[in-house]
């Protein structure tokens, strides 16, 4: 027994088995290593991927399962960098905030394309206006002309044209449904404001007004119906028929006459008028010259009549001076006179008479024997 636990037992030889499963475990362990590593730089690519950078003329919105991340205006992401989990479970909205929309209407104008526009030509206007292809508005005096609205914009509301308008694939804002509605608003306008203009007003006599009228109106269409724009421009394009562009020509060749006509003779009038005052203005200036020397003179020879009457001879004896000033009187009046009568005055109020030859009879010539 002592003999047997001085000798140490002899080492076994190994299982075969058992170098498999240890060959198979360190297999697994690498591959774990592996695995978690993959899941790793999975989880940092995906993590990375949410990063996302906004324009600075852009506003963005998380969707996270269709429902927007937070309320109000903290939901709206500003120009800078942010992060979000990876679509579909989180979905990025992009709204362009300051760049220029332009829509144009369709409902009261005809078909054509833009190589058309751009060539400045007009498609054949056939014998009459084709329902299907051509548009056109009714004025208040039941006429039918084509009008055509082009509107200019830009999202003035992102949460409000967020939530009016679907988005759209790519993780960006579908602008057609905002176009859509912004072109709706511009048919009703022209359409809705054609009819309160007579076609005259329209083509003529009142453009700018009838344009005026419609940018009010696609305004107030746009403030009414939510749409989250901001109109920037509204212009107007008003023209009669094809089929009727002569007839319409004639009219307003015949009004352009017309207001010729009539301002030839208002302008006549006003010429006349201006003549006639300027001489009634000279005749009265003459008048009131005359008026005042003659009030001037008037009053001095009262002045001077005053002065005699107060005078002292005429005080002492007035029938005296009055004789001496006919005198004065009588002697500058006769001085260059050559026949001089001197009636005296009757005794008791008798009555004077006066005999005068008026044709004298021509000296007697002398006979040559008397010479």
């Amino acid at each position: 027994m002592s003999a047997a636990h001085e000798h140490p037992h002899p080492p076994q030889a190994p299982i075969p088995g058992d170098a498999g499963s240890q060959a198979l475990a360190e297999a697994l362990s690498s591959s774990f290593v592996i695995v978690k590593i993959a899941l790793v730089g999975l989880v940092a690519v995906i993590l990375g991927a949410g990063f996302f950078t906004v324009g600075p003329q852009e506003r963005a919105v998380i969707l996270r399962f269709g429902r927007p991340l937070g309320e109000g205006q903290k939901m709206l992401l500003t120009a800078g960098l942010h992060w979000s989990l990876p679509y579909p479970i989180d979905e990025v909205i992009r709204i362009p905030i300051s760049e220029q929309q332009k829509v144009v209407s369709t409902a009261g104008w005809y078909f054509t394309t833009p190589e058309w526009e751009a060539a400045g030509t007009e498609p054949p206007p056939g014998p009459s206006l084709n329902p299907a292809m051509d548009g056109y508005v009714i004025t208040a005096d039941r006429n039918i002309i084509h009008v055509r609205a082009t509107v200019r914009y830009h999202i003035d509301d992102p949460l409000r044209a967020i939530f009016n308008f679907a988005a759209g694939t790519n993780q960006e804002f579908n602008l057609n449904g905002i176009s859509n509605a912004v072109r709706s608003v511009a048919n009703n306008a022209i359409i809705a404001t054609a009819a309160r203009f007579d076609v005259d007003d329209i083509l003529i006599h009142d453009m700018a007004g009838f344009q005026h009228a419609v940018d009010q109106h696609v305004r107030a269409l746009a403030e009414r119906e939510n749409l989250g724009v901001a109109v920037d421009q509204c212009t107007v394009e008003s023209i009669a028929p094809r089929q009727l562009k002569e007839a319409f020509a004639n009219v307003s060749t015949a009004l352009q006459y017309h207001e010729k006509l009539i301002n030839t003779a208002l302008s006549e009038t006003n010429r006349i008028l201006s003549e006639a005052s300027g001489r009634a203005a000279a005749i009265t200036n003459v008048a009131e010259s005359a008026r005042n020397r003659y009030v001037a003179d008037v009053r001095s020879q009262s002045a001077a009549f005053k002065q005699l009457l107060d005078s002292p001879e005429y005080k002492r004896n007035p029938g005296l001076y009055e004789e001496m000033k006919l005198a004065e009187a009588m002697a500058q009046i006769l001085t260059n006179v050559q026949d001089k009568i001197f009636l005296p005055q009757p005794a008791a109020g008798a009555a004077s008479e006066l005999r005068l030859q008026l044709n004298r009879e021509p000296p007697a010539e002398k006979s040559g024997g008397n010479q």
